[in-house]
């Protein structure tokens, strides 16, 4: 199983992070396995980071084998959807991108990939879009929908297809809405998809 991952995929993110290039293509990391975060399990904050940030996205669970996928085809090979939360040292990722070094390190590692429970794709409405949100002790701080994106979820899937071959149980992260922010010792974390509650966790 190997989890994907894509940046720079809402525009209003963008902006907040002072981007002001929209991508013609996803751009595209990897997380590894140890990343995943699940079954409710407490994010504890890493040593080597001074501001670890929340990144709520929407992700994709992949359900058959699949390269060279055509968009047309796409949603074939993806079964369910649900909110995850894509940590980011941001600190340590700003230092990195100031030397011209690779920043996997700040977005990959253990425990960085929370997940919460999927749902069937085809009890959403995927065609007129899927409201998510991301809430910190009771309070929304992203709200974003999958309308939104700049690359859709057949596109993503396309995309990577040409790179990577497509496992069943393979993850996709969609990417971030605006809204971003440092989380902390305490904080009570849960994730909305459309109207249901699929994650839910606490911060150590």
């Amino acid at each position: 199983m190997k989890i994907l991952a894509v940046g720079w995929n809402y525009r209003l993110h963008n902006v907040e992070m002072g981007r002001e290039e929209h991508p013609a293509a996803p751009t595209v990391f990897m997380k590894p396995e140890t990343a995943l975060l699940k079954d409710g399990k407490p994010f504890f904050l890493p040593h080597f980071s001074e501001r670890i940030e929340h990144e709520a996205e929407v992700a994709v669970r992949i359900c058959r084998l699949g390269k060279n996928i055509a968009p047309r085809f796409a949603y074939r090979y993806y079964d369910a959807l649900t909110v995850g939360v894509d940590f980011t040292a941001r600190d340590l990722q700003a230092r990195l991108r100031e030397q011209g070094a690779p920043w996997e390190i700040a977005k990959a590692f253990d425990g960085s990939a929370a997940l919460g429970t999927w749902v069937d794709k085809d009890t959403l409405p995927l065609e007129e879009g899927i409201p998510f949100s991301l809430q910190i002790n009771g309070t929304t701080v992203q709200s974003g929908n999958t309308r939104d994106m700049i690359c859709s979820i057949d596109e993503i899937i396309a995309y990577v297809s040409r790179f990577f071959t497509l496992k069943m149980g393979d993850i996709i992260y969609t990417g971030t809405p605006q809204g971003v922010g440092a989380v902390h010792i305490n904080d009570h974390i849960t994730g909305y998809l459309d109207d249901n509650k699929v994650l839910e966790f606490n911060v150590k």
